[in-house]
């Protein structure tokens, strides 16, 4: 599978799509317009390394906030889902459900066919895109291994 899609292309405008966030409300990517923000699209609450990555980024927040960078975690689990893996782990990095047909990760290319164990089925692919002030996408991280991988997203956003 490739993430070939022209909308994960640096300079390309990030689509304006809403998603629910956890308290009801709504979230989509141009509310951030005028400062950098990290939309990290990752499987699935309260797995090994979805938790991994959401402390990660967590641990970071005052860091990614000195470098003017906000943060969004996505995944298609239910605002409910969210609000528990939330309250277990302590997170303070805000989260957002893109788990309409057609939303962002759709629209991405990010929700896909997966195969595992000879099994075939829809899934997100762990990537993350940075966006600049302006909204456009400035680093994207496809198939994220998530050992140092906030780091060094913080690392990008300092230097943009």
């Amino acid at each position: 599978m490739t993430l070939d899609n022209k909308i994960l292309q640096h300079g390309q405008p990030i689509p304006d799509i809403a998603m629910e966030t956890p308290a009801g409300g709504s979230v989509s990517p141009t509310e951030f317009k005028g400062r950098k923000l990290v939309l990290f699209f990752y499987p699935k609450d309260n797995t090994p390394g979805c938790t991994t990555e959401a402390k990660d980024f967590t641990a970071l927040a005052k860091d990614f906030a000195a470098a003017d960078t906000a943060l969004l975690g996505v995944s298609k689990d239910s605002p409910t889902k969210h609000r528990n893996f939330i309250a277990k782990h302590d997170l303070e990095t805000p989260l957002a459900t893109d788990a309409a047909d057609g939303g962002l990760s759709d629209a991405l290319g990010i929700w896909t066919e997966k195969q595992m164990y000879g099994k075939t089925y829809m899934g997100m692919v762990r990537t993350t895109i940075l966006i600049a002030a302006d909204g456009a996408i400035a680093q994207v991280w496809n198939k994220v291994r998530v050992k140092g991988h906030a780091a060094e997203v913080l690392a990008a956003a300092q230097a943009l």
